[in-house]
């Protein structure tokens, strides 16, 4: 019974995730398009489990390979620790340039931690253009541990909303105040797919080169990754 109300459940989910970002992907995508083309990075940052969405993104097969990641190698452990999200992406920003014009997407779940409203606040403050990823009917419930008083959504530039549940659950056990079924990450990897693919579909109706990563188990695709990447030199945080 669990698992059928949330596999119903996630598929409403991921049908009104693509409707309800629509107008924003539209909107963003000939915007990323154009950074692409003229030889632009999009990078990503997402503390504790939103890092899975951000890496979603890197180095992946059918994806682009011009995406970076800033990564915490805390695993999210010190997220709220006010500063450490600065120093991430000065770090980040020395070994791989954020440049502006260029497009990072930060995720969180909740909005409110203090190391991607930093981060967001940083990019922003170099010129680069901020989208968050982020759950709005969970953020409009919770209180940010940022110093700024905003939350993620109220520092970018645009959103993306998960259509998540608070607390990121969806099931409730029966005969018991528990509940489980997360869908943060189904429905974050299914954004960042569709905002891909919308940014490929310019690419191609601007006649401009899709520069998309093959799988390195198909025939030469080592070697034309390897190629690809040049182009990127020292500015991909996974090297190819």
């Amino acid at each position: 019974m669990l698992k059928e109300s949330y596999f119903k459940t996630s598929i409403a989910l991921l049908e009104r995730v693509s409707l309800q970002n629509q107008s924003t992907i539209e909107t963003l995508a000939p915007l990323i398009a154009k950074s692409v083309a003229s030889g632009g990075v999009i990078h990503t940052f997402g503390s504790g489990h939103s890092e899975i969405i951000a890496r979603e993104m890197v180095g992946r097969a059918g994806g682009l390979v011009c995406v970076s990641a800033i990564l915490d190698t805390t695993g999210g452990f010190i997220e709220n620790l006010t500063g450490y999200g600065k120093a991430l992406a000065e770090r980040y920003d020395r070994n791989h340039a954020l440049k502006a014009g260029e497009f990072i997407i930060v995720i969180s779940n909740s909005g409110k931690n203090c190391s991607p409203i930093e981060i967001a606040e940083y990019a922003k403050a170099k010129g680069l253009t901020v989208i968050a990823l982020t759950s709005m009917t969970m953020t409009q419930q919770v209180v940010t541990t940022n110093a700024s008083g905003k939350k993620l959504y109220e520092v970018a530039d645009y959103t993306l909303d998960n259509c998540g549940f608070m607390g990121d659950v969806t099931v409730e056990l029966p005969g018991r105040d528990q509940s489980g079924g997360p869908t943060s990450t189904l429905a974050g990897a299914m954004l960042i797919n569709l905002l891909q693919m919308e940014i490929l579909e310019h690419l191609v109706n601007n006649g401009d080169p899709t520069p998309l990563l093959r799988s390195q188990n198909t025939e030469g695709a080592i070697e034309a990754n390897i190629e690809l990447a040049r182009c990127y030199k020292g500015r991909l945080s996974k090297p190819l």
